[in-house]
């Protein structure tokens, strides 16, 4: 539950549904939404925070930070999505080269719709 935590806060930050400076909800509000522990919440937002993603005030809450850099955030996800793609092709075993030919074809499809 924590790493989707991360993944969800990450995604709506990253998609400008939370854009900077957006006040997030409170770790024992989140908490409650989400069905978990105060614990696994708060781990979250540590991680978040020294991520850069948010900035934590105590006492007063946690914001989306202020100066984030959007485009390298998306261009982390690709990263991490093509890593993830690239681990389980080598669990297949499907050769780089393949990989890179399934790749072209499924970007040429894609461009024909």
């Amino acid at each position: 539950m924590y790493q989707q935590i991360i993944d969800q806060v990450g995604d709506l930050v990253r998609l400008g549904v939370w854009p900077p400076g957006e006040k997030l909800p409170s770790i024992r509000e989140f908490a409650a939404q989400a069905k978990v522990s105060l614990i696994t919440v708060k781990r979250a937002y540590l991680d978040l925070e020294r991520m850069g993603l948010i900035v934590t005030q105590h006492g007063l809450g946690s914001w989306v930070a202020d100066d984030l850099d959007r485009e390298q955030l998306n261009r982390d996800a690709l990263d991490e999505a093509l890593l993830t793609v690239i681990r389980e092709a080598n669990a297949l075993g499907i050769p780089n080269d393949e990989l890179i030919t399934l790749l072209e074809t499924t970007l040429e499809q894609r461009n024909k719709t």
